[in-house]
């Protein structure tokens, strides 16, 4: 399915989602499918590369598997150019995340927990997870200030 979906973002538009729309990325893109923005369904996202982790964070109780696509392999996708991504949450709450980020560590954009799709009441559709198993370094209040959960959009510049 991978190799589908890539094939696909070779050309200058992405397929059209499916299913309910869960994250939509605009600005310094090259690839979209709708009005100039790139709209991403869970199948879709979940086509992209991946991680899987096991961490404590400092937002739940105990050890939590998280799963999703790359952020790195989500600006593939589109063709993302800038330096910086706008992550912003269902509430408008937003991040700057340099780009940097996400080219040095594995950070994802979860779309699971224990292998359940995240509900938006329990910080889904979609929440940024930081590496925190490969690298502990990054366990501080700067990078969970980053570390946004109900991600429904995010603006590459």
């Amino acid at each position: 399915m991978l190799l589908g979906f890539a094939t696909l973002v070779s050309a200058t538009e992405l397929p059209l989602p499916k299913g309910p729309v869960i994250l939509k990325i605009s600005g310094d893109i090259k690839h979209t499918n709708i009005d100039g923005a790139a709209h991403f369904d869970l199948p879709m996202m979940e086509a992209l590369a991946g991680r899987q982790t096991v961490i404590e964070t400092p937002w739940y109780s105990g050890t939590i598997f998280f799963d999703g696509p790359l952020i790195s392999a989500i600006l593939e996708a589109v063709g993302a150019g800038g330096d910086t991504l706008r992550v912003v949450a269902l509430n408008d709450y937003a991040a700057e995340i340099p780009r940097s980020d996400v080219e040095n560590y594995p950070v994802i954009l979860a779309t699971r927990i224990d292998g359940e799709v995240i509900s938006v009441r329990d910080k889904g559709p979609a929440f940024v997870i930081y590496p925190f198993d490969i690298a502990p370094e990054l366990y501080n209040e700067m990078i969970f200030s980053r570390s946004v959960w109900q991600v429904g959009a995010i603006e590459v510049f």
